[in-house]
């Protein structure tokens, strides 16, 4: 993980170039780098925008890197310290926030300014998840928030009319589908992504200056022994709290598990594992409340980057309709840009109804995202917050103790801030 000791020491050496020069383009040959996290499955469709944007723009050179998640960091670390960053960056979740806070990106909130038009392509909410301190460091590159799937013939089989409206109808319909080879609910945990489970609730992790805890409450003890008492009795999967990406996913591909709490690029993997996986079988609905967690993916200028008036344009030719739409159409998925997703919506509701109703779920109810509070050092809260709940979770600490240790953490890294 990049230090904050390393991202300002870069972005004071990187200061006097962030100015974007007036003539910049006009200045002969340029080149920029474009970095993406794990998208080297889209090599065709990148380096098409890329002959593109050269072929619009005579003398310029966009080279593309491409790192899988746990190389990226260290790599865009090494970056910054040489002072040569990529141009343009493609990150996931906060971790955007994280580069933000710590200097290594260019404020894009002057040049929304002066180009209206731009900023107004994006969903408000999702561009919202890469605001800090009011200021717009990122755009929507493609768009996720967590969903409820759903067994329906394991609700079929447990007398159950529909996907629950309330948490205690989680709990209460996870125990009916439990057997001696079935559980009733799972969730994947990374990232804050379980964090709807507390919020429909009323929980909340801390105060809305992001100044201090506010989740070590009777209710959220409660909450949290509810959930680790579903645990013990086998009708939360265990796996909820102990994998990540595979092992959740993988066991609902299964067929034995009722329900999973994820985000939608989660379909694409259990359907590619799970043969039971039809349109007819696979329920999609809103968590209770309709409170989800975003886990997306945004494109930001490095500020250190040599050439940010051509990393800029580059920024809005990819998220603009021609190249997002191809992107939205290859993989299946919502970019942020609101004409686009509004076509591809369009189109999959007649080819492939089952992915609609799906990403359909993407666009609504995003003034209810939750887990997504803008902090500049959000690893460093979670990692604080995690390990004490998981404890609670599996059973070897009580809510109430493990809560309180949580707030001592959690409070610590506020304080850093």
């Amino acid at each position: 993980m990049i230090t904050r000791r390393t991202l300002l020491k870069t972005a004071a050496a990187a200061a006097a170039t962030s100015v974007i020069p007036a003539p910049a383009l006009a200045q002969g040959s340029k080149k920029i780098t474009f970095l993406t996290w794990n998208i080297i499955d889209q090599k065709e469709l990148i380096e098409g925008w890329i002959k593109r944007f050269q072929a619009a723009h005579p003398g310029v050179e966009v080279e593309w890197l491409d790192k899988k998640g746990p190389d990226f960091g260290p790599f865009y670390q090494t970056q910054l310290t040489a002072g040569t960053p990529p141009d343009v960056i493609n990150t996931q979740g906060a971790l955007g926030l994280e580069y933000a806070a710590q200097g290594a990106l260019m404020d894009l909130t002057p040049l929304f300014a002066k180009e209206p038009a731009v900023k107004a392509r994006y969903d408000a909410n999702y561009l919202g998840n890469w605001i800090y301190e009011g200021h717009n460091y990122m755009v929507p590159f493609y768009i996720t928030k967590t969903l409820l799937f759903y067994n329906k013939p394991m609700f079929t089989k447990a007398g159950l009319a529909g996907p629950p409206k309330s948490f205690d109808e989680i709990l209460s319909q996870a125990q009916k589908m439990t057997s001696a080879d079935s559980t009733g609910f799972m969730t994947l945990n990374f990232d804050w992504l379980y964090w709807p489970l507390f919020a429909e609730n009323g929980v909340q992790l801390v105060t809305p200056d992001l100044k201090k805890t506010a989740f070590n409450t009777p209710k959220a003890a409660e909450v949290l022994d509810k959930l680790a008492k579903s645990t013990q009795a086998n009708a939360i999967n265990k796996i909820s709290w102990t994998g990540r990406w595979v092992e959740p996913n993988g066991a609902f591909a299964a067929g034995n598990v009722g329900m999973l709490h994820a985000h939608s690029p989660a379909y694409f993997f259990f359907k590619g594992q799970g043969s039971w996986v039809t349109p007819e079988t696979l329920g999609v609905a809103q968590m209770p409340g309709f409170w989800a967690t975003p886990n997306s993916h945004g494109l930001g200028i490095s500020k250190g980057s040599k050439n940010p008036e051509l990393a800029w344009e580059f920024l809005k030719f990819v998220t603009d309709q021609g190249q997002a739409g191809e992107l939205a159409e290859r993989r299946k998925l919502v970019t942020g840009n609101i004409a686009v997703d509004k076509a591809t919506l369009a189109k999959l509701e007649k080819d492939d109804p089952l992915v609609y109703s799906i990403l359909k779920t993407q666009l609504e109810h995003t003034d209810k995202m939750t887990g997504n509070w803008r902090f500049g050092n959000d690893s460093r809260v979670k990692d604080a917050f995690w390990p004490d709940v998981q404890s609670a979770l599996l059973g070897r600490k009580d809510a109430k103790s493990a809560l309180a240790d949580a707030d001592r953490k959690v409070s610590r890294e506020l304080l850093r801030a």
